[in-house]
């Protein structure tokens, strides 16, 4: 059976994007989760900084125990002072690890705790003033629009009901058209029925049609008023990204004290990745993943579609060589009462009023295989057809 995983995928796509109904909180939710980084951050440099005291710790440990060694050991002249520097090194790195520390603790992160305090403001219940202001922003412009959505669906709903029951009344109809055991008054009140059902069917869609315009003239407007709130978003966003930026270069700066080339190499890797942080190109790939620039369906105007026939254990005879189909010597002429577009090649597509042959009878699935006058073959559904 044919499978359609893009247009899933797709749909999957629109019915999360940013335009329906709710599905702001992820930009709502910035507020919170960059707080919430705050604090991780400061945890995390913390825990560096404790590693560089105890770095700085065990290298004088280490120059102590050694230093009575080395100075009293038989080496002499510039062989001795040599390794007396190895020693006096330590001492010097041991107060300059012991300075990152300080600097992790009081400059950094007294930093990034000052912001934080400055940036969220939380309010008694839980919550902050800045994404509270978000989202009531967010709500107050959806909410016009979720109800014309509601009264949308409603619409659309109810224009497919009463094109199925128009779809059941014009089956029946022709059914009983040239059917001798059906009395001419039942085919007629079976024809009035199908002009009824036909009626209401253009009277809904009509109000299907006027419904879906209502919503789409209001379309323009919903989307300035969500895209002004969401650049108020982005702009708090942006402020955070620059902020951060400068508190990462700012630790940078305290960690990177080696002039090794090798050990160099690494921190210009850490460098470039900082000074590559684009709070543009960000806020872009935000605005693209939750935001304004996500796909969505818009709506439009859905065409009811009946429903397709089950072919289930048709490709199971197929594939089952010992399954005795049967066969018509010669075929018996058939004509299309519908339109049929095959769904799989092994399908066969007609329209309306075309006449083929029917070669193989009707299976327990409601399946013929019949070929047209050109020798194409395939299978069709047996209740599109009559006999000539």
């Amino acid at each position: 059976m044919s499978t359609l995983p893009s247009e899933n995928s797709i749909e999957d796509a629109c019915s999360r994007s940013f335009w329906m109904p709710g599905n702001y909180q992820p930009t709502v939710k910035r507020t919170e989760d960059a707080f919430q980084a705050c604090n991780d951050i400061v945890a995390c440099f913390q825990e560096r900084a404790r590693v560089e005291r105890q770095y700085a710790q065990q290298l004088s440990e280490w120059s102590n125990k050694w230093k009575p060694v080395v100075d009293s050991s038989p080496l002499y002249g510039s062989l001795l002072k040599a390794w007396q520097c190895f020693l006096s090194s330590a001492d010097r790195l041991a107060s300059l690890h012991a300075s990152i520390c300080r600097s992790l603790v009081s400059e950094d992160g007294d930093r990034v705790r000052t912001w934080q305090k400055d940036t969220f403001h939380k309010k008694l219940f839980g919550g902050f003033k800045e994404s509270q202001d978000i989202e009531t922003g967010f709500t107050r412009a959806q909410k016009p629009w979720a109800k014309r959505l509601k009264k949308l669906d409603k619409a659309r709903r109810a224009y497919h009901k009463v094109s199925r029951k128009e779809q059941a009344a014009r089956e029946r109809e022709e059914h009983a058209q040239g059917n001798p055991d059906v009395a001419i008054d039942k085919q007629k009140k079976i024809q009035e029925e199908r002009e009824l059902a036909q009626q209401e069917a253009e009277k809904v869609r009509a109000r299907y049609e006027k419904v879906l315009e209502e919503v789409n003239r209001y379309a323009p407007r919903y989307m300035e008023e969500m895209e002004s709130i969401f650049d108020q978003s982005q702009d708090e966003e942006r402020k955070r990204i620059v902020f951060l930026k400068q508190a990462f270069l700012s630790i940078h700066k305290h960690l990177d004290i080696t002039n090794n080339e090798s050990v160099r190499a690494v921190y210009n890797e850490l460098h470039n990745t900082l000074m590559a942080i684009d709070e543009h190109e960000d806020l872009r790939w935000w605005k693209n993943t939750f935001g304004p620039g996500m796909p969505t369906d818009w709506p439009h105007f859905q065409e009811w579609m009946p429903e397709k026939k089950t072919k289930k254990g048709k490709k199971e005879v197929e594939k089952k060589g010992t399954i005795e189909r049967s066969v018509m010597i010669g075929g018996v002429r058939v004509r299309a009462l519908y339109d049929y577009v095959g769904q799989e090649t092994d399908e066969l597509s007609f329209k309306a009023g075309e006449e083929f042959l029917k070669i193989e009878d009707e299976d327990d699935q409601g399946w013929c295989r019949g070929m047209k006058d050109g020798g194409c073959e395939g299978l069709y559904p047996a209740n599109y057809v009559e006999v000539v």
